[in-house]
Order: structure tokens, then sequence, then C-alpha cells
């Protein structure tokens, strides 16, 4: 079947199960099935039978799903089975805790480049690491290409990410995390996914007001 075949619930629900087969990878479990791992994520084992059936037969009935296996094939189905360079834009708190964070790398992406706007932030080192050096803006286009960055993480105020990601986008990446509160307007073949813990928030507190006292 081809991607654009596959509906993006789908895929999102993708590396929700390769994470939980990596957790049971970890563990030393060596099979699963779809009504524990629906157990585990709060998702019916009908629809994981149901999405992983999209992508060809991944274990068999009564016997279930050999966990390393599965978890090769969810890497590959996700292209996470290989390196991913990615840019960080934006070098504030945010960017930097981003650039901090040391469990992107063994789930499939590198960060290599770092970018901010503030002439004072140009150059300086974030944990010393030479090659996480920040660059200035108009230097992306040219890290981009030597680097082979087709993901970025907009780590920017909201005012400025509508302009931001366009510079990130004229620079040859195709694929935006936006922790930023805003909508981007972005043409068509460029895929943005969007981080906003107030909404998770909000999404909470929607049951939190409703229970009894």
């Amino acid at each position: 079947m081809l991607s654009e075949d596959i509906p993006d619930i789908v895929v999102g629900r993708l590396p929700i199960y390769l994470r939980a087969v990596t957790q049971l990878a970890n563990a030393g479990k060596e099979i699963t099935s779809s009504r524990e791992l629906g157990l585990y994520l709060g998702i019916s084992s009908a629809q994981i039978r149901k999405d992983l059936s999209l992508f060809g037969g991944f274990g068999k009935q009564g016997t279930g799903y050999h966990v390393e296996t599965l978890r090769r094939k969810l890497q590959q189905i996700l292209h996470v089975d290989e390196q991913w360079p990615v840019a960080i834009v934006g070098a504030g708190d945010l960017g930097r805790a981003l650039a901090h964070y040391r469990g992107f790398q063994a789930r499939g992406f590198e960060v290599c480049a770092v970018f901010d706007s503030a002439s004072h932030k140009i150059g300086q080192q974030i944990d010393g690491n030479e090659r996480l050096t920040i660059y200035p803006m108009d230097m992306l286009p040219e890290v981009a290409q030597a680097k082979n960055i087709r993901v970025a993480m907009l780590a920017v105020p909201a005012e400025h990410a509508q302009h931001v990601a366009s510079l990130i986008i004229e620079a040859g990446i195709r694929a935006i995390l936006n922790y930023a509160p805003i909508n981007l307007i972005v043409p068509e073949g460029v895929h943005v996914q969007y981080i906003d813990p107030v909404i998770e928030l909000q999404h909470m507190t929607f049951y939190l007001g409703n229970q009894q006292p």
C-alpha cells in the first residue's frame, strides 16, 4: 500500500506502538499480543491489528507478535532505522532544552545544528559541544544543505513563528515540528506537527473540571 493511502491517524499511532514494543524489548519480553498492547496503550486490540495489517503481516493468530521483529518493522516503516539530521531554530530556553535532550539519537534523530537571530548568541556552544555551535539565521540554507537537514524543530515566540517557518522552508527543509502556539501556513508538501503543552493541559482540565469533588 502506498503511503498516501495510509490514513494520517494511523501513521500517528505507529510511533506509539514503536515506543511500547521498544519498552517491552528493553524489559526482555520476547512475545506480545494485540490484547497486551491494547491494555498497555488504551487502544483496542482490534484497532491495533487493523493498523498493523495495513503494512503486512506481523504476527500469527494464537502466537502473537515477536517483539524485536515488530520493533524493527515499525522502525523501517517510520524510516527511523536510520539517523535523521535535525536543526533547532531558536536558541532560547526551549531551544536549549531541546538541544540538551539526550533521547533523540536513540530514536532516529540527531540534532546537528542550532540557529538564532540574536547576535549575542551566535557562536556560543551548547554544553561546550562544538558540533552545537549556534549559527546565524542567514546560514540556514548553507548549513541545511551541507548537513542534509530535512527536519527542523521550531522553538521561537509565536509572533515570529510564521516568518521563521518561511525561512526554514526556503532553506529546503520540508518537515517542521512547531512548538510555537500558532498554526503555520505552509505550502503543499511541507509537513508540520504541533507541540502545544497548553492544549494538552486544557484537554486534561476538561476531565478534572467534570469530576465530582
